[in-house]
C-alpha cells in the first residue's frame, strides 16, 4: 500500500480526529458512551466501500489485502456472536435478553475488529492521530485545575447523570460527569477524567502517551505526554504507571530485533541474571505483595471475583458460560462476576469458546505487530498497543472500554500495513488535527 500523504485528510481521518478533539464536550453531555460504537461502525462502511471501490479509488486510498492477524479478529469476534446466542438459547434467557446481548455486542467485542480494519484500510496517518491526542491533552491541562480543586472547594463529586443512559451502557458510570471521588476507606480524592472509572483513565493515558510518541513537534509531543502522565498519577493507577515504565522500553527493544548487538546484549544479560536470579525472585515477590497491599480492599475484591467466576464457570457453564453478567455477593460489594479481568469475565458469560475465540487473534496480532516493530515507529507503536491489551485484559474488561480505548485499535491496523519503503512515515509539515 502506498504510503498516505495525501494533499488533504481522508474524511475517515477527520471523523477520527474529530472525535477524539470533541472528547470533553462528549463527555459533557453525556454523548462520549455512543461516539465510539458511532464512529467505529462508520469507519467500518468506509473501509468496507474502499475495498469494494478498491480499482477505482487513487493509488493512495486503495486498500490492501486484510492480514491474517485482522481476519482472526474478524473470525473471532463472529463467533463471540454465535456464542452468545448459544449461551442464551442454553440458560433460556429470553428473546429480548438476547437483542439486548447482542446490542451489547456491537458496542464491545465488535469493535475489536473494526476499528484495526479501518486504520488498515483507510488512509489515515498514524501523525493525525498523535496531534489530535496531543491537542486533547492541551485541553486536559487547561481542565486540570478544575478537578485538583474540586474536592477541596465543595464541589459536587457527581454533576449530573446524562439522560441518555435509558438507551444503554451498563450502568450510569457511563454517562455521569464526574469531578472526582473520594477512595473508601482512605478518604483521599482520586480523578477518572472522562473515563467511566479511574483504573480505565490510567489505560487511557497509557494510550495516548504512546501515540503522542509519533507527534513530531516537540511542543506538541510533550504536551501530550505532560497531560498523559498526570492523568495516570492523577487515576492512581497502578497498572498504569507500570505499563509507562514497561512498554516503551519493550516496543524500543522489538524495533531493534534485526541488530546482532541486541541480541549478544540479551545473551549477556540473560548470563548474568541467572547469578543473581534468587535475589531477583525475591525483589519479585515483595514487589507484588507492595502492589497488592497499595490498594488492599481493591486487590482483595479483585481476587474474590476472579475465584467465583473460575468456580461457577468450571461447575456451571464449561463450554459457553452463562450467555450475561450477574451480580456477585455483599463480600465481593456486589460487583458483577467477572468484572474486573477480561479472562475470568469471558470464562463466567462466554465459557472456554469465548476465551478461545480472544485469546487466538491476541496472540496473533502480539506476532504480527512484533515483526512490523522491526520495520519503524509506527511498528513499534502497533505493538506497544498489542502489548497494553494484553496488560489491560488482566485488569480491565476490554470490550468495556472500547468505546474510549478505539485509538489504541486504529493504530494496531495501521501498524498491520504493508512495509511502507519510506521509514517511519516521515510526517507532513503540519498533521491534520482535531
Amino acid at each position: 500500500m502506498v504510503a498516505t500523504t495525501p494533499s488533504r485528510p481522508h474524511i475517515a481521518e477527520r471523523l477520527i480526529t474529530g472525535t477524539i478533539g470533541a472528547t470533553w464536550i462528549l463527555w459533557i453531555t453525556g454523548t462520549l458512551y455512543f461516539a465510539g460504537p458511532v464512529l467505529g461502525w462508520t469507519l467500518a462502511f468506509l473501509a468496507a466501500r474502499s475495498w469494494y471501490l478498491a480499482p477505482s479509488l487513487p493509488a493512495d486510498e486503495r486498500p490492501g489485502r486484510l492480514p491474517p492477524a485482522l481476519w482472526s479478529w474478524l473470525l473471532g469476534m463472529a463467533t463471540m456472536l454465535i456464542i452468545l446466542f448459544i449461551g442464551h438459547s442454553q440458560f433460556q434467557l429470553g428473546t429480548g435478553q438476547t437483542i439486548k446481548s447482542a446490542v451489547g455486542w456491537a458496542k464491545g467485542w465488535a469493535l475489536l475488529t473494526l476499528f484495526p480494519m479501518a486504520g488498515f484500510a483507510l488512509p489515515v496517518r498514524p501523525e493525525a492521530i498523535a496531534r489530535a491526542v496531543c491537542r486533547l491533552g492541551l485541553q486536559t491541562l487547561v481542565l486540570l485545575p478544575i478537578f485538583l480543586v474540586a474536592p477541596y472547594a465543595g464541589l459536587p463529586e457527581r454533576l449530573w447523570v446524562s439522560p441518555l443512559a435509558v438507551l444503554g451502557g451498563s450502568g450510569d458510570e457511563y454517562f455521569a460527569a464526574m469531578l472526582y471521588t473520594i477512595e473508601p476507606g482512605v478518604g483521599t480524592a482520586r480523578w477518572q477524567f472522562f473515563a467511566p472509572w479511574s483504573p480505565a483513565a490510567g489505560m487511557v493515558a497509557v494510550i495516548h502517551f504512546l501515540l503522542a510518541r509519533l507527534e513530531p513537534h516537540a511542543g506538541w509531543r510533550w504536551t501530550g505526554y505532560s497531560a498523559s502522565v498526570l492523568v495516570a498519577l492523577l487515576s492512581q493507577s497502578r497498572l498504569a504507571l507500570i505499563a509507562l515504565a514497561v512498554i516503551v522500553p519493550v516496543a524500543w527493544l522489538a524495533g531493534k530485533g534485526r541488530k546482532p548487538a541486541l541480541w549478544f546484549g540479551f545473551a549477556v544479560a540473560a548470563l548474568a541474571g541467572s547469578w543473581v536470579a534468587p535475589q531477583l525472585s525475591a525483589l519479585a515477590d515483595k514487589l507484588s505483595n507492595d502492589f497488592s497491599s497499595a490498594r488492599a480492599d481493591s486487590s482483595r475484591v479483585r481476587a474474590a471475583l476472579g475465584r467465583i467466576a473460575v468456580q461457577r464457570w468450571q461447575s456451571e457453564a464449561y463450554w459457553f458460560g452463562h450467555g450475561i453478567v450477574e451480580r456477585g455477593p455483599h463480600m465481593v460489594e456486589y460487583m458483577p462476576i467477572g468484572s474486573h479481568h477480561t479472562w475470568f469475565g469471558l470464562l463466567f458469560v462466554k465459557g472456554l469458546a469465548g476465551a478461545a475465540a480472544l485469546a487466538v487473534p491476541m496472540v496473533w496480532t502480539l506476532l504480527a505487530t512484533i515483526r512490523a516493530a522491526v520495520n519503524g515507529r509506527v511498528g513499534q507503536l502497533g505493538f506497544a498497543m498489542a502489548i497494553t491489551y494484553w496488560l489491560y485484559s488482566f485488569g480491565e474488561n476490554l470490550e468495556v472500554l472500547t468505546y474510549i480505548a478505539w485509538p489504541a485499535l486504529l493504530a494496531i491496523g495501521i501498524a498491520l500495513r504493508p512495509a511502507q519503503p519510506a521509514a517511519d512515515f516521515p510526517p507532513p509539515a503540519e498533521p491534520a488535527a482535531g
